[in-house]
């Protein structure tokens, strides 16, 4: 008796850890096949409460080791394990009726995971750019009116000798991008407000610049804007999607809108990269720092409210409270740099704020 009420309460602890991971809809179907166009993002949201957590449905699945490979026309079965854990299976049993005329083939490209397409409005081409790029960059050096500013439907002048027919992304120096935990000067946040085609090569060992006409700006086009060359502009027909490596643990830089507040679709900069093995699509979990509460001699009290001597001490003494986070979201990185990466919110049960951290689950 004592053996069988172990493993029921075994049971019963196991699933209400995973019910905290995942949640299965009450009217998830049984079984479902795969049709054409469908992502795993889309197939997983059939089940799922939560579309993103996706990798937790195909995760034990010994026929689909390889989720990337299935096809239109496949299978799939909801099933639970001994723990009571859901998964996906695939049926391999042919469901199709053939006849002598048609012929098989090659099946249809596999399922893919998040679709740029689903992602694409909400996508920015702001990017980070260092000194170095920016003192090398081509440089808007004034336009065919003589006036400060250029708009919509005018040449400017670029001190470098662009490619013939090119259209070039124009970009404003936005903030500093400096680290909050280390305060290293990282960048600065190029913001894209416009974008033109090459009307002239210039020769510029003859100091002769080439021409530019803008054909798309969000903002007047001022002397010193900026056209990165180098920068890749383009992203994948669809992302990837997987948990980022334990240990990665991102502060939050700021917002591509410099708001302090943040949501669902919200843009991020983050102080994690390449050089942490953050991978494009990585999901990111975001976890509430809850405001600092220190011991006082009048009690607890919230560090921003505490006077400086407070502080002082308290910090001295370790006398602040050491207070859990709380899982409130997710995001996923779709730009990454070496020492930092760009996030989308995918999801956040409350505001997102500048203390709150960004980690594996």
């Amino acid at each position: 008796m004592f053996k069988i009420l172990l493993v029921m309460m075994s049971l019963f602890f196991s699933s209400i850890l995973f019910a905290d991971v995942i949640s299965i809809k009450e009217d998830a179907p049984k079984s479902y096949v795969v049709k054409k166009g469908d992502t795993l993002w889309d197939i997983s949201g059939v089940f799922l409460e939560e579309s993103w957590l996706w990798p937790k449905l195909w995760r034990l699945n010994p026929e689909i080791s390889n989720p990337h490979l299935i096809y239109p026309g496949d299978v799939l079965h909801l099933v639970f394990d001994a723990n009571g854990q859901p998964m996906l299976v695939r049926d391999d049993k042919p469901r199709l009726k053939w006849t002598p005329q048609i012929r098989s083939k090659v099946k249809e490209e596999p399922v893919a995971t998040l679709p740029l397409s689903v992602v694409a409005p909400f996508l920015r081409y702001d990017t980070i750019l260092t000194t170095e790029q920016l003192d090398i960059a081509p440089t808007v050096i004034g336009n065919e009116d003589g006036v400060s500013s250029a708009v919509e439907g005018i040449h400017v002048y670029v001190d470098a000798d662009l490619k013939s027919t090119k259209t070039y992304g124009l970009y404003h120096r936005g903030n500093k991008i400096v680290d909050p935990e280390t305060d290293e000067f990282i960048g600065y946040h190029a913001i894209l407000i416009g974008s033109g085609k090459t009307s002239h090569i210039g020769d510029m060992s003859n100091n002769e610049p080439s021409t530019l006409f803008i054909n798309n700006a969000k903002q007047e086009i001022i002397t010193g804007t900026v056209l990165p060359v180098h920068e890749d502009q383009q992203f994948p027909s669809y992302f990837s999607m997987q948990p980022v490596n334990d240990g990665v643990n991102a502060r939050i830089i700021q917002s591509i809108n410099g708001a302090r507040e943040f949501g669902k679709l919200d843009i991020l900069i983050i102080n994690k990269g390449s050089d942490d093995l953050v991978q494009q699509g990585d999901i990111f979990t975001i976890k509430h720092t809850p405001p600092s509460i220190i011991k006082s001699k009048k009690g607890p009290v919230y560090e921003s409210e505490a006077s400086l001597l407070t502080r002082l001490f308290s910090k001295k003494e370790s006398r602040t409270y050491k207070l859990p986070q709380r899982a409130i979201g997710k995001a996923m990185a779709f730009k990454v740099y070496e020492k930092v990466s760009i996030v989308l919110i995918l999801n956040s049960q409350k505001p997102v704020s500048m203390n709150d951290v960004l980690s594996a689950e």
